[in-house]
């Protein structure tokens, strides 16, 4: 069954490709919108803890391989919406030296093609889009912004508030956490204490789903089609453009045809998708000239700490403070070392730091007692660190980098939270095949022998192919890439609009 009515096919409908979508639907152009996935039911069960991390009702029942040939459940999500449905709402931007190349204690960090001072309109805007609520004029190391964000901080709750004027005093810089939640006046958050890692039983976060899809379907001019498994891409004869896309939905495969294709399935599928679009031609799958798709896999360090006291804490939302002091290194140590912030108020039978083996009632007495930190280093981009599509199974091959610097960070940040009144400090480090960060396999840049994307995310092998979502990233940084993810759709859509279709995105 072949179609052809739509201007755009979007592949994914997460921070990419639900930002995309929203804006070119609103610049007049005609997209159809695959998500694999379905639509997630606001329900009970989306803030119950048995049924989110034990059960794990919301995530894929398919397993993937790791380096050691382990089968292992990815912490990926298929769903309208994406991995936004069950993120923690953090939206930080890069910091302006994360656009440049930079020295880490273990080897180099290349540059971006593009610098911060070019994306910063689409910060600002990407900001609005997910109205994004925070105070960044308290952090030092704030990259510059030419607009404030939408809302303000949504404050912490007073346990909260008191750590972070201890961490003042001890001269360090806690700022508000910049959160995407509908937290104000006539919103639709409750505040609760399952945020982070949950979807939203009242669609009070601020995800792709809420602030980018449902109102591009408003517009009349996008379509999704849910339970739709893009198969392959098909390349024209000549192989320099696509000319459709191979989808299985409702049943049977269908074949669908558009001017621009766009691949926004996360940095995993995105890089398969291409791999199982190999033809005789091109055997390496498609916008691979360059020999790098799938490569240079990228995650973050992290490492989550419960500080313990004899203090109840009886804090709800508690993601609600970081701090960037270790950012770009010390004094004597000049290697970035990463961000530290607030988890989601941890509870018995989620990802309790140290605690896997805990009998309940003992885990139940530690949790009511924890302060949840979250520490994040720079995954460091490795051409050996990939993917792989190996007689249909997905390999993830990683070996971790730039644990020297995590390891300094993770020091420092339990010296502090002793000396701010928690003697017991409990940390894990999440596993290299931890995949909800993943970023850096079909990386933009500035050379097609070394790149698989332009400056705008358009394939340099297949001029009507674009890959937006993580996998552009040629750098992880130590935050969150959402708001980078989306900051960077508002600013291909533009491109698209203006230079595919002739539209004047200026006056639009």
């Amino acid at each position: 069954m072949s179609q052809r009515t739509h201007d755009v096919v979007v592949i994914g409908s997460g921070a990419g490709g639900g930002s995309l979508t929203k804006t070119l639907a609103d610049l007049g152009l005609n997209v159809l919108l695959l998500e694999r996935g379905s639509k997630l039911p606001r329900e009970d069960e989306n803030w119950d803890v048995e049924t989110v991390f034990r059960k794990r009702k919301y995530s894929p029942l398919e397993l993937w391989i790791d380096r050691a040939g382990n089968q292992f459940r990815p912490s990926t999500w298929y769903n309208v919406g994406g991995s936004t449905k069950f993120f923690g709402t953090v939206m930080m931007r890069l910091r302006k030296r994360d656009f440049e190349a930079i020295e880490h204690a273990e080897g180099p960090s290349p540059g971006w093609p593009i610098s911060y001072d070019e994306l910063e309109p689409y910060y600002v805007e990407a900001e609005h889009l997910f109205g994004v609520h925070g105070d960044p004029g308290s952090d030092p190391w704030e990259p510059p912004r030419s607009a404030p964000l939408p809302h303000g901080a949504v404050g912490s709750e007073p346990y909260v508030a008191e750590i972070g004027q201890r961490l003042h005093a001890r001269g360090l810089h806690p700022f508000p956490l910049p959160v995407a939640v509908d937290l104000h006046a006539g919103g639709k958050c409750v505040r609760c204490g399952t945020c982070d890692g949950f979807p939203c039983a009242v669609g009070g976060k601020n995800d792709a789903e809420t602030r980018c899809v449902e109102p591009a379907l408003k517009t009349g001019r996008v379509v999704l089609w849910t339970g739709a498994f893009a198969r392959r891409l098909l390349p024209t004869p000549d192989g320099h453009s696509i000319a459709a896309v191979e989808v299985e939905h409702e049943g049977c495969m269908k074949t669908v045809s558009a001017r621009i294709f766009v691949l926004s399935a996360g940095a995993v599928n995105s890089a398969l998708i291409l791999m199982r679009s190999a033809t005789q031609a091109l055997p390496g799958g498609l916008a691979n000239r360059s020999g790098v798709v799938g490569r240079n896999y990228m995650t973050h360090n992290l490492t989550t700490m419960m500080a313990v006291s004899s203090r109840l804490n009886e804090t709800k939302f508690q993601k609600t403070l970081s701090f960037n002091d270790f950012y770009h290194g010390e004094p004597g140590y000049p290697f970035p070392m990463g961000n530290v912030q607030t988890l989601g108020k941890l509870q018995p039978g989620m990802l309790v730091a140290g605690a896997k083996y805990l009998p309940q009632p003992i885990a139940r007495a530690v949790t009511k007692r924890s302060f949840d930190i979250l520490t994040t280093s720079e995954d460091l981009p490795k051409a050996d660190n990939q993917v792989v599509l190996s007689n249909g199974a997905v390999h993830i091959s990683v070996m971790p980098s730039n644990m020297k610097s995590h390891q300094r960070l993770n020091k420092r940040v339990k010296a502090i939270l002793r000396d701010v009144g928690f003697p017991l400090v409990l940390a894990k480090a999440l596993p290299v095949n931890f995949t909800a960060a993943q970023c850096g396999t079909i990386r933009m840049g500035l050379d097609p022998a070394r790149s698989a994307l332009d400056p705008y995310c358009r394939s340099w092998d297949h001029r009507n192919l674009f890959v937006v979502d993580a996998s552009f990233m040629p750098t992880s940084g130590a935050i969150n890439p959402c708001l980078t993810i989306a900051a960077q759709a508002l600013r291909v859509a533009k491109h698209i609009a203006r230079i595919d279709f002739g539209i004047d995105t200026v006056a639009a």
